[in-house]
């Protein structure tokens, strides 16, 4: 054993560029294991309705709308799921919801999803109406027709429009499939006006109270009548006021056997998404090629390192201590020179 060690420290250079060889080529094969681990997928259900315009969020100290808030958190919580994990964007608009693709691996179709979300915007509802409680219905069936099974995380303000009535509201007693599914808050409990917006996206007014009501005399029970908007501008005093629907939310929540919270920052949205059941548990690759380029690292820098490190410290020590007294001592001679003259 001596003698292979007093061999290895003699041509010590030699056998260490030869390991970084070896580890550097095993990383580039890109080994891997079977591992048996969690897989989660998520279907990342966006609120595009015109609710979503109203400007009472704040991004970096400057107010910006919903939807823009509801897109920057999606962008961090997209990117900081893991790699393996799978997502799928879905538009919820009027009483449904459509799935933009199948689930699909967050890092090999990283810019794809996020570019998903950049353009996600309000033109490309499909109904002007705001029905969460018609959606959950179509987003249960979206979900089963999945090519694997999703976790649900719906980012939304929770607006009803028109509002919720005996003949409108959907009975949810045998719904299935909401197990686990998060709803995300999106929006202020102080709340604002909603712009109504040309087709320009120029803000033209404001829509009123009226526009959120049932039409008069109309028992809604037919999809036909569900809530027709009135396309009216509110003037100065009757404007709608759009919240947070907080309250609504958590109740529907628990009807449905999912959980509700506050989109008040994107850490909580992502540690409620940890706290969620993996869609399954299955083998997959362990990758390894990390392993084998970090130890091929170590092994160059061990080429620079000393053969005798602690020997090597105490030169340092003792050519430092060198550089102090000569640094003082030539100070000092200056200073005695600059007394003699004058």
């Amino acid at each position: 054993m001596h003698i292979w060690l007093r061999r290895f420290i003699k041509h010590r250079d030699s056998v260490l560029l030869g390991l970084a060889l070896l580890f550097l080529l095993g990383a580039i094969l890109r080994p891997s294991i079977p591992f048996k681990h969690n897989i989660y997928t998520y279907f990342l259900v966006a609120d595009i309705s015109q609710s979503m315009n109203t400007k009472d969020m704040v991004i970096r100290g400057k107010k910006v709308t919903r939807l823009a808030y509801m897109q920057n958190m999606m962008h961090e919580v997209v990117g900081s799921l893991p790699c393996g994990t799978k997502v799928s964007i879905g538009l919820f608009a009027g009483n449904s919801v459509a799935a933009m693709y199948s689930p699909i691996e967050i890092c090999q179709n990283f810019a794809a999803i996020q570019d998903t979300i950049d353009h996600l915007d309000w033109r490309m509802a499909w109904s002007g109406n705001s029905r969460l409680r018609e959606s959950l219905l179509v987003t249960a069936k979206v979900v089963r027709g999945m090519s694997e099974a999703s976790q649900v995380v719906y980012f939304t303000d929770g607006e009803e429009a028109p509002r919720l009535h005996a003949f409108n509201t959907k009975n949810l007693e045998e719904f299935q499939g909401g197990d686990d599914w998060i709803f995300v808050g999106i929006g202020s409990e102080e709340g604002d006006a909603i712009p109504k917006l040309s087709e320009d996206n120029q803000v033209i007014g404001y829509w009123s109270n009226e526009s959120f009501a049932m039409q008069p005399g109309i028992a809604q029970i037919s999809e036909s009548t569900l809530g027709v908007r009135d396309d009216n501008i509110a003037g100065e005093n009757d404007r709608y006021i759009s919240k947070m629907a907080a309250e609504y939310m958590q109740s529907l929540a628990q009807e449905i056997g999912a959980k509700f919270i506050k989109g008040d920052s994107s850490y909580t949205v992502i540690q409620a998404m940890k706290a969620q059941k993996p869609a399954r548990r299955d083998i997959a690759p362990l990758p390894l090629g990390w392993l084998f380029a970090t130890l091929g690292g170590l092994c160059i820098v061990g080429t620079y390192a000393s053969r005798h490190p602690l020997r090597q410290i105490k030169q340092n020590l003792k050519i430092y201590h060198h550089e102090i007294r000569s640094r003082l001592f030539t100070r000092s001679e200056a200073i005695a020179h600059d007394n003699h003259f004058q």
